[in-house]
Protein backbone atom coordinates (compact mmCIF):
# COMPACT_ATOMS: atom_id res chain seq x y z
CA UNK A 1 0.00 0.00 0.00
CA UNK A 2 1.69 3.12 -1.23
CA UNK A 3 1.66 6.67 1.56
CA UNK A 4 -1.25 8.11 -0.59
CA UNK A 5 -3.30 4.80 0.02
CA UNK A 6 -2.89 4.35 3.30
CA UNK A 7 -5.08 5.00 6.31
CA UNK A 8 -5.00 8.94 8.26
CA UNK A 9 -6.60 10.26 10.70
CA UNK A 10 -9.94 11.51 9.63
CA UNK A 11 -9.14 15.07 9.69
CA UNK A 12 -6.78 14.67 6.33
CA UNK A 13 -8.72 15.54 3.29
CA UNK A 14 -7.85 12.49 1.33
CA UNK A 15 -7.21 14.80 -2.06
CA UNK A 16 -5.17 17.57 -0.54
CA UNK A 17 -1.44 17.13 -0.73
CA UNK A 18 -0.44 19.75 1.88
CA UNK A 19 -2.48 18.45 4.08
CA UNK A 20 -1.32 15.01 3.92
CA UNK A 21 2.70 16.35 3.82
CA UNK A 22 1.82 17.55 7.17
CA UNK A 23 0.16 14.78 8.33
CA UNK A 24 2.86 12.25 7.60
CA UNK A 25 5.48 14.44 8.35
CA UNK A 26 5.24 16.53 11.20
CA UNK A 27 2.07 16.26 13.24
CA UNK A 28 2.41 14.75 16.24
CA UNK A 29 6.36 14.07 15.85
CA UNK A 30 7.87 15.38 18.88
CA UNK A 31 9.87 18.53 18.56
CA UNK A 32 12.38 20.66 20.63
CA UNK A 33 13.98 23.21 18.36
CA UNK A 34 13.06 26.59 20.34
CA UNK A 35 12.61 28.10 17.01
CA UNK A 36 10.09 26.03 15.58
CA UNK A 37 8.29 25.55 19.07
CA UNK A 38 8.12 29.29 18.57
CA UNK A 39 6.41 29.47 15.04
CA UNK A 40 3.71 26.58 16.33
CA UNK A 41 3.03 28.20 19.37
CA UNK A 42 2.47 31.67 16.44
CA UNK A 43 0.56 29.91 14.20
CA UNK A 44 -1.16 28.40 16.64
CA UNK A 45 -2.48 31.48 17.30
CA UNK A 46 -3.09 32.70 14.18
CA UNK A 47 -5.91 30.40 13.45
CA UNK A 48 -7.72 31.19 16.42
CA UNK A 49 -11.46 31.18 14.61
CA UNK A 50 -10.25 29.82 11.45
CA UNK A 51 -9.51 26.50 10.29
CA UNK A 52 -5.63 25.05 10.11
CA UNK A 53 -5.51 24.81 6.21
CA UNK A 54 -6.33 28.60 5.71
CA UNK A 55 -2.99 29.22 7.99
CA UNK A 56 -1.05 26.00 6.95
CA UNK A 57 -1.36 27.60 3.11
CA UNK A 58 0.12 30.91 4.20
CA UNK A 59 3.18 29.65 6.65
CA UNK A 60 5.82 30.24 4.26
CA UNK A 61 3.59 33.95 4.11
CA UNK A 62 4.36 34.29 8.00
CA UNK A 63 7.98 33.23 8.20
CA UNK A 64 8.52 35.72 5.50
CA UNK A 65 6.34 38.11 7.18
CA UNK A 66 7.56 37.62 10.81
CA UNK A 67 11.33 37.10 10.28
CA UNK A 68 11.37 33.37 10.11
CA UNK A 69 9.53 33.83 13.58
CA UNK A 70 13.59 34.38 15.12
CA UNK A 71 11.82 35.64 18.24
CA UNK A 72 15.02 38.63 18.38
CA UNK A 73 14.29 40.04 15.59
CA UNK A 74 10.46 40.28 16.17
CA UNK A 75 11.15 42.50 19.41
CA UNK A 76 12.56 44.99 17.27
CA UNK A 77 8.73 45.48 15.26
CA UNK A 78 7.27 49.35 15.72
CA UNK A 79 4.12 50.07 14.56
CA UNK A 80 5.21 50.69 11.22
CA UNK A 81 6.11 47.96 10.83
CA UNK A 82 2.65 46.49 12.31
CA UNK A 83 0.77 49.11 9.57
CA UNK A 84 2.74 47.36 6.96
CA UNK A 85 1.93 43.52 8.39
CA UNK A 86 -1.46 44.85 8.27
CA UNK A 87 -1.46 45.28 4.39
CA UNK A 88 0.55 41.83 3.85
CA UNK A 89 -2.42 39.36 1.80
CA UNK A 90 0.03 37.16 2.52
CA UNK A 91 -1.26 36.58 6.56
CA UNK A 92 -4.04 36.72 8.48
CA UNK A 93 -4.79 41.02 8.79
CA UNK A 94 -6.03 40.59 12.15
CA UNK A 95 -3.86 43.47 14.27
CA UNK A 96 -4.67 41.86 17.54
CA UNK A 97 -3.17 38.35 16.15
CA UNK A 98 -0.30 40.45 14.38
CA UNK A 99 0.28 42.28 18.10
CA UNK A 100 0.34 38.81 19.92
CA UNK A 101 3.61 37.43 17.58
CA UNK A 102 5.19 40.32 18.97
CA UNK A 103 4.01 40.54 22.50
CA UNK A 104 5.07 36.65 22.88
CA UNK A 105 8.51 37.11 21.50
CA UNK A 106 9.32 39.25 24.54
CA UNK A 107 8.03 36.43 26.47
CA UNK A 108 9.22 33.93 24.78
CA UNK A 109 13.24 35.64 25.33
CA UNK A 110 12.11 36.28 29.28
CA UNK A 111 11.40 32.23 29.36
CA UNK A 112 14.05 31.23 27.48
CA UNK A 113 16.62 33.29 30.02
CA UNK A 114 14.62 31.95 32.89
CA UNK A 115 15.04 28.36 32.04
CA UNK A 116 17.69 27.91 29.13
CA UNK A 117 15.23 27.30 26.28
CA UNK A 118 11.67 27.34 25.66
CA UNK A 119 12.22 23.65 24.94
CA UNK A 120 12.80 22.71 28.46
CA UNK A 121 10.00 24.84 29.83
CA UNK A 122 7.09 23.81 27.10
CA UNK A 123 7.78 20.08 27.74
CA UNK A 124 7.68 20.30 31.36
CA UNK A 125 3.99 20.64 30.95
CA UNK A 126 4.05 16.55 29.97
CA UNK A 127 7.39 15.68 31.97
CA UNK A 128 9.39 15.86 29.53
CA UNK A 129 7.63 12.87 27.14
CA UNK A 130 5.38 12.49 24.69
CA UNK A 131 1.90 11.74 25.95
CA UNK A 132 0.95 8.76 23.42
CA UNK A 133 -3.22 8.72 23.09
CA UNK A 134 -4.91 5.65 21.57
CA UNK A 135 -8.07 7.64 20.74
CA UNK A 136 -10.27 4.92 18.35
CA UNK A 137 -12.41 7.67 17.00
CA UNK A 138 -11.50 11.30 15.85
CA UNK A 139 -14.73 11.93 17.78
CA UNK A 140 -12.79 11.17 21.20
CA UNK A 141 -10.09 13.41 20.39
CA UNK A 142 -10.41 16.46 23.20
CA UNK A 143 -10.04 20.27 22.33
CA UNK A 144 -8.29 20.41 25.42
CA UNK A 145 -6.89 18.70 28.90
CA UNK A 146 -5.64 19.77 32.20
CA UNK A 147 -2.12 19.64 30.84
CA UNK A 148 -3.05 22.07 28.03
CA UNK A 149 -5.47 24.27 30.51
CA UNK A 150 -1.98 24.38 33.01
CA UNK A 151 -0.03 25.43 29.95
CA UNK A 152 -2.14 28.08 28.84
CA UNK A 153 -2.84 29.34 32.86
CA UNK A 154 1.29 29.55 32.81
CA UNK A 155 1.73 30.97 29.37
CA UNK A 156 -0.92 33.87 30.38
CA UNK A 157 1.06 34.59 33.83
CA UNK A 158 4.16 35.04 31.55
CA UNK A 159 2.97 37.67 29.23
CA UNK A 160 1.98 35.24 25.96
CA UNK A 161 -1.52 35.93 24.57
CA UNK A 162 -3.66 33.63 22.11
CA UNK A 163 -2.25 30.73 23.93
CA UNK A 164 -5.88 29.42 25.08
CA UNK A 165 -6.62 25.91 26.51
CA UNK A 166 -7.88 24.93 22.73
CA UNK A 167 -4.94 26.77 21.29
CA UNK A 168 -2.56 25.24 23.64
CA UNK A 169 -3.74 21.53 23.10
CA UNK A 170 -3.25 22.24 19.28
CA UNK A 171 -0.35 23.37 19.93
CA UNK A 172 0.77 19.77 21.64
CA UNK A 173 -0.53 17.74 18.79
CA UNK A 174 1.21 19.31 16.60
CA UNK A 175 4.70 19.56 18.31
CA UNK A 176 4.34 15.96 19.52
CA UNK A 177 3.48 16.72 23.03
CA UNK A 178 0.68 14.60 22.58
CA UNK A 179 0.53 11.82 20.25
CA UNK A 180 -3.16 11.83 18.71
CA UNK A 181 -3.05 10.17 15.66
CA UNK A 182 -6.48 7.51 16.13
CA UNK A 183 -5.78 4.35 15.86
CA UNK A 184 -6.80 3.58 12.21
CA UNK A 185 -4.53 6.24 11.25
CA UNK A 186 -1.14 4.23 9.52
CA UNK A 187 0.91 6.81 12.37
CA UNK A 188 -0.88 5.37 15.54
CA UNK A 189 1.77 3.59 18.11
Amino acid sequence: MSRMEKERCKWVPKDDQLYIEYHDHEWGRPTYDDRELFEMLSLEGAQAGLSWITILRRRENYRKAFANFEADRLIHFDDEKITELMLDEGIIRNKLKIRSVIKNAKAFLRVQEEFGSFNQYIWKFVGGEPINNHWKTHDEVPSSTKESEQMSKDLKKRGFSFVGPTICYAFMQATGMVNDHTQNCFLSE
